[in-house]
Order: C-alpha cells, then structure tokens, then sequence
C-alpha cells in the first residue's frame, strides 16, 4: 500500500469521526431560543473540545506521513489501532456532553484521549523501526517532550475526574492548547 492511499483512508475516518460527532449535539427542534441553545452548551462544548482533539490528530497524522518512505504491514495495523481509539471519542464525548461534571463520564473522556495517544506512541515507534536507525521521523520527533506530556497529562486527568471532574476538564484544554502550536520541526526537516 502507498503512503497516499493509507493517508486517504485515515482522512475518510477521520471525516466520518467528526461527522459523527456533530450529529450527537441536539438542538431544541420545536424552540427557537437563546434559552434552548444555552441548554445545549455542555454537548457544544465537548463537541468543540474533542473536534480540536480530532483536528490536532488530523494535522499531525498529515504531517508524520510526509516523514513515511514505505508502508509495511506494521505500520497499516499501527494507523487502524490509532483510527479504532478515535472512532471512540464521539460515543464519549456524547457522554461527556451530557454533564463535564461527572466523575465516570470525565474519566471515560480522559481514557479516549489517553489511548490514542498511546496508540500514536506505537505508531510512531513502529514507523521508526521500518524505516531502520536513519529513520526521517525519529529525527523530526527526537524525544518527543509534548507527546510524552500529553500522556501524563491524560493519566492525571483521569485520576482527578474521581475528586474533582472539573480539574480533569482543564487538563483536557491546556492539553489540546499546548497542541495548537504547530510543531515546525516536521516542517523544518521535510522542507
């Protein structure tokens, strides 16, 4: 398989993930007031929150494939492990949309995001060990502080949806915001 049709495939997903989610955020069909829209704010904003988290994994999943010489079999499972933990966040986000201050539902949010970073840990590993010790990519990541920090963040998150969901809810949006900076070293090594 080339790099482009493992790209348009992972695009068709992620595409279909969002889609999916904006249609978990119910409108009031028969009241047409700010009142009714007010009452949606919990489902909007997980929706705006996990949609930046899908973008942020968008952009990146866009980027770590200009540094992919060759797609083996590895690599292919490595992408559907990381597209099956994010075809996951629309159920949860529905949940969390429903009330962010709920302990379970904050917990199970923390875990959807926790497990596709780990599945983009293996991915990137796996993408490392196929293209041999001159590979682009562990270049371009080095020791890669913010994925790491993501990860840690995501475990604290989870444990503090248990005392206080609404730590975990900070944590969620100082992570994706430390994500918004675009990270130019892919840039700067592809050229």
């Amino acid at each position: 398989m080339t790099r482009t049709r493992l790209e348009a495939f992972s695009d068709g997903v992620f595409a279909i993930v969002i889609t999916i989610m904006i249609l978990e955020v119910k409108i009031p069909p028969n009241h047409p007031t700010w009142e009714a829209l007010w009452d949606i704010k919990g489902e909007f904003g997980a929706y705006a929150m996990s949609f930046v988290f899908l973008g942020i994994y968008w952009v990146n999943h866009h980027h770590f494939m200009h540094a992919v010489d060759r797609v083996n079999g590895a690599i292919l499972w490595g992408n559907l492990n990381l597209l099956f933990w994010l075809s996951l966040v629309p159920a949860t986000t529905a949940w969390l949309g429903e009330d962010f201050t709920q302990k379970i539902p904050t917990a199970v949010y923390g875990l959807s995001l926790l497990m596709p970073a780990l599945a983009w840990t293996l991915m990137s590993l796996t993408i490392i060990r196929a293209q041999g010790p001159n590979s682009k990519l562990r270049a371009i990541i080095g020791r890669d502080l913010k994925g790491k920090m993501s990860g840690l963040l995501y475990v604290l998150a989870v444990a503090f949806a248990f005392l206080n969901p609404i730590i975990s809810d900070v944590i969620f949006v100082g992570t994706a915001l430390m994500w918004i900076v675009p990270d130019r070293r892919i840039e700067k090594h592809l050229g």
